[in-house]
């Protein structure tokens, strides 16, 4: 009769190993959303209204495009959207932006997002490319003097001005050759703390290095991207400014422009970085490498999104060079004859 019963009950037992750790897809997503809040209060604080309008348009707008895309053209009986990817590419790209932006270029830059970095390659998990960057890239290019107009963020302005940002400044000391020009730079604890011009995630280094500290404890990611893209520029940097004084010091770098932003919240992405520790060190040091070059030498003055893109392509590459370890058996290499 046990027997009986239990032929009836089919059960169904999946390979080892059975070990779950708890952790699921929307749990990480708020986690990192989480993460940024301390950030986000600092650039409402900053910037104000502008700041409120800007990331409410952007998350508003990636949720309601993946919902629309996953409706009618992929026709999707299940949708995504309450698992946190849509709100965080929103907040993400949000952060890449002025806070003085209109309204229907975030809308464009969210379609962008969404609809080329993320759906059209099949939705979460298979995009190649970071979504928040792709559309921030995107508008970059397209609309570039709409992106480098800066409101003012100690008064709270949502009219635009030209404002020097810490990175034009670091740029024209290098094009004039001229290192007295750094010294109009705000001094570090005013980068620590977003006392400076620019996107609404280059405000506060401070707050957006305890939201990566959150990310830790909570095992959300690891180590090894945030520490190799810190670390290499600021050896590289710290080289060149040893070199020639035109150079920025490490730590200008290091706090100026979306270093850190990138660096802890969108180079962590997991889709788009490396599996093992081995490959997310490389492709921590490459970006790091090539975020150096491109602000030194390149046509825009900010290289971390570049950066990131460029070296999100040679993910599956890193990948196929650092293969994870196998579970359960052992191959010996022949003894050679």
């Amino acid at each position: 009769m046990k027997i009986d019963n239990y032929n009836k009950m089919k059960p169904i037992i999946s390979l080892s190993p059975h070990v779950h750790g708890g952790d699921s897809v929307s749990k990480n997503m708020y986690g990192v959303c989480i993460a940024l809040v301390p950030a986000l209060l600092a650039s409402l604080w900053f910037f104000g209204l502008g700041a409120a309008i800007v990331l409410a348009t952007s998350v508003v707008s990636c949720v309601f495009f993946e919902w629309a895309i996953t409706k009618f053209l992929l026709k999707r009986p299940a949708c995504t959207i309450c698992d946190g990817s849509a709100i965080l590419t929103g907040l993400l790209l949000g952060f890449n932006l002025p806070s003085n932006l209109p309204i229907w270029l975030i809308i464009v830059g969210a379609l962008v997002a969404i609809g080329i970095g993320k759906m059209t390659f099949g939705g979460l998990g298979q995009n190649p490319f970071n979504p928040a960057l792709v559309g921030r890239v995107f508008l970059l290019i397209s609309f570039p003097v709409q992106m480098t107009t800066w409101a003012d963020n100690l008064h709270d302005s949502i009219d635009g001005v030209s404002g020097a940002t810490p990175l034009s400044l670091m740029q024209k000391a290098i094009l004039e050759k001229d290192a007295s020009v750094l010294n109009d730079l705000p001094s570090s604890l005013e980068m620590l703390f977003g006392q400076t011009e620019g996107s609404l995630g280059e405000v506060s280094a401070l707050l957006l290095l305890l939201g990566c500290a959150y990310m830790l404890w909570r095992k959300i990611i690891t180590w090894h991207i945030p520490v190799s893209i810190l670390g290499t520029v600021a050896i590289f940097s710290g080289i060149m400014h040893i070199v020639n004084p035109i150079y920025a010091m490490p730590h200008v770098v290091l706090m100026s422009g979306g270093l850190i932003l990138g660096a802890c919240f969108m180079a962590t992405d997991y889709v788009t970085s490396p599996m093992t520790g081995k490959g997310q060190l490389i492709y921590g040091v490459c970006i790091g490498l090539l975020t150096v070059i491109i602000r030194n030498w390149g046509a825009y003055p900010e290289g971390m999104s570049f950066a990131i893109l460029i070296m999100n392509a040679f993910t599956p590459l890193i990948n196929t060079y650092c293969k994870p370890e196998r579970f359960g058996e052992v191959f010996r290499k022949e003894e050679k004859k």
